[in-house]
């Protein structure tokens, strides 16, 4: 038979344990799909969608084709359409390639 000392001790410890899981779940950031932006390329007719989530250092992050999840750079839109349909005139820097409106330094 429990004494009543036994089973307080038991209810204690269990509520305890409820406390500090629940307070280690609201630690964890959210790291769920917040949204979806779409790209459009600045030289062709190309257009890709992709998921943006929030990243592990609390930065916004967009989501590849293949799974891949790289931080947005100015904005999640212009990092999705660099990686992916302007990828190779996105590395074209001596033509100062990138799109019009940016601007580049030759040295």
């Amino acid at each position: 038979m429990l004494t009543p000392a036994r089973v307080l001790t038991q209810l204690l410890t269990a509520a305890a344990a409820v406390v500090l899981l629940a307070s280690v779940a609201d630690a964890q950031p959210r790291r769920g799909i917040i949204g979806y932006v779409t790209a459009d390329s600045f030289y062709g007719v190309q257009t890709i969608t992709g998921p943006v989530r929030v990243g592990p250092q609390g930065r916004l992050e967009v989501g590849l084709p293949g799974g891949t999840w790289i931080e947005c750079r100015r904005s999640c839109r212009n990092t999705l359409r660099q990686e992916t349909v302007d990828f190779w005139q996105h590395r074209d820097y001596r033509n100062g390639a990138d799109g019009p409106g940016y601007f580049h330094r030759r040295f």
